[in-house]
C-alpha cells in the first residue's frame, strides 16, 4: 500500500473515530458523505448537512473536494452545486492539514466568518453586505424550514 493510500485510509478512519457520520459511495476510500453540524453560536448551529468528499489519488499532497449535498444559504457555498469557496481547501492546502481540520476547523470557520467579498453566492453576499438583520433571518429561516423537511421525511419513512 502506497504512502498516500496509507494516510487516505488513516484519515478517513481518524474521521470515523471522531463520532462523524461518514457513508462510504464506492468500494475505495476516495468518495464519501459526511455529517456535518452546525458550528456553536452560529446562525448555522441547528442544522445538519451532508457533506461530500472526494479524495484525489495524490491526497494528501492535493486537497480534497468538498460540497454540501443539501441546500445551504451561504456567501461562500454555491447553492446549487454545493461548491465551497474556502481558500485553505482550494488554493492554501498542505499536506500537514487532514481531514478532521477539514470538519472541526475549516468548515466551521466558514460557517463562522462567511467572506461576501469572494462569493460563489451572489444573492446570498449581497443580501449580507446590504442588509444583515435580513442575511441573518434568511440563514435562520433556511435552516429551520431543511429540520423541518428532514423531522417530516423521518416521519414518513418510519411510517412504512
Amino acid at each position: 500500500m502506497s504512502s498516500p493510500s496509507k494516510r487516505r485510509e488513516m484519515d478517513v478512519m481518524k474521521l470515523m473515530m471522531s463520532d462523524y457520520n461518514v457513508e462510504m459511495i464506492n468500494d475505495g476510500l476516495n468518495e464519501f458523505n459526511v455529517e456535518f453540524h452546525g458550528p456553536k453560536e452560529s446562525l448555522y448551529e441547528a442544522g445538519v448537512w451532508k457533506i461530500r468528499v472526494e479524495l484525489p489519488d495524490a491526497y494528501p499532497y492535493k486537497s480534497p473536494s468538498i460540497g454540501f449535498v443539501n441546500k445551504i444559504f451561504h456567501p461562500n457555498v454555491d447553492e446549487l452545486s454545493g461548491s465551497v469557496c474556502l481558500d485553505v481547501i482550494n488554493q492554501s492546502w498542505s499536506p500537514m492539514f487532514d481531514l478532521l481540520n477539514v470538519f472541526e476547523v475549516f468548515l466551521p470557520q466558514l460557517l463562522l466568518y462567511p467572506n461576501p467579498s469572494d462569493p460563489l453566492n451572489g444573492d446570498a453576499a449581497s443580501l449580507m453586505m446590504k442588509d444583515r438583520k435580513q442575511y441573518d433571518e434568511k440563514v435562520k429561516d433556511r435552516v429551520l424550514r431543511k429540520i423541518c423537511e428532514e423531522g417530516e421525511r423521518h416521519q414518513m419513512h418510519g411510517r412504512r
